[in-house]
């Protein structure tokens, strides 16, 4: 059997943020800091590209009926976001 040929949409790739200020720099390294939960890119140009993660929970509450061995859902409520820790940039 052949092997398969992936094949990538370019609507599909459109989805991604990018960083175009970036683009061409060298870059001297990279850090992730577990305590202030941030990635950062440090440039040899001494510029940066930081990413601030928001670790966050949601909940999607549901009621069903498992009674015959297969599941059958009853009911479904609305998802539960918890609040993020940090301000948004908007």
């Amino acid at each position: 059997m052949a092997a398969s040929k992936r094949t990538f949409s370019r609507k599909r790739r459109s989805s991604f943020l990018r960083f175009p200020e970036v683009r061409g720099k060298a870059v001297e390294s990279v850090e992730i800091d577990p305590d202030v939960q941030a990635i950062t890119i440090l440039f040899k140009d001494r510029t940066a590209l930081s990413f601030d993660l928001d670790p966050s929970l949601t909940v999607y509450p549901e009621l069903s009926d498992w009674k015959t061995g297969d599941w059958r859902g009853i009911k479904r409520w609305r998802a539960m976001h918890s609040k993020p820790d940090m301000l948004s940039w908007s």
